[in-house]
């Protein structure tokens, strides 16, 4: 059974570990000391900064880590992204990583995809779209998007998480299915 909570300051200490994990390591790059992990996820965990960031549960156990937020709200990378690909207003974004390495390769990331998509149409009902670009290299990551439901939708040129990295991206996207809540009235 997979749950979610959002993540609390309590759970850094877990964070740094799975962030100095090399299967994480590799791609989001993330300064794992004790002063970054408070600078980059403090904001969230108590409210200060629009982004939210959830620990995953499986079976009541932490086992990976979701980050969604509005493209809106982050206006350099809505204009970095926006160029290269349609982002209607309110989209949405996901970034995640399985935090436990007994927990990579089976089949938990599309599962934590699906349900955070599911979740964004009823927490942000005005959003029309989930939009996640992902680098062009972590066929893990993509492969995850593709078997979630998302289609690639096309590339971009980003900035990488990792500096050793190129810029390529793919972009996919799943739309809000038709008669799922939104913020319109409908008759």
């Amino acid at each position: 059974m997979i749950t979610w909570r959002r993540v609390a300051e309590a759970d850094f200490v877990l964070l740094r570990q799975w962030l100095a994990q090399p299967h994480v390591a590799r791609w989001w790059h993330h300064d794992t000391s004790e002063e970054a992990v408070a600078r980059d996820f403090g904001p969230a965990a108590r409210g200060q900064e629009p982004s939210e960031d959830f620990l995953v549960l499986v079976d009541g156990v932490p086992a990976a880590l979701v980050q969604r937020c509005r493209f809106d709200d982050y206006p350099d990378y809505l204009a970095e992204l926006g160029r290269q690909t349609e982002l209607p207003d309110a989209a949405v974004t996901i970034d995640y990583l399985i935090g436990d390495p007994a927990r990579v390769g089976q089949g938990l990331g599309p599962g934590i995809i699906r349900a955070f998509v599911a979740a964004t149409w009823t927490d942000h009902p005005d959003a029309p779209a989930v939009i996640v670009p992902v680098h062009a290299a972590n066929r893990a990551s993509w492969r995850a998007l593709e078997k979630a439901g998302l289609r690639r939708i096309g590339t971009a040129d980003l900035a990488p998480d990792n500096p050793d990295d190129d810029r390529a991206h793919y972009v996919y996207r799943i739309d809000r299915p038709v008669g799922a809540a939104s913020g319109t009235a409908q008759d």
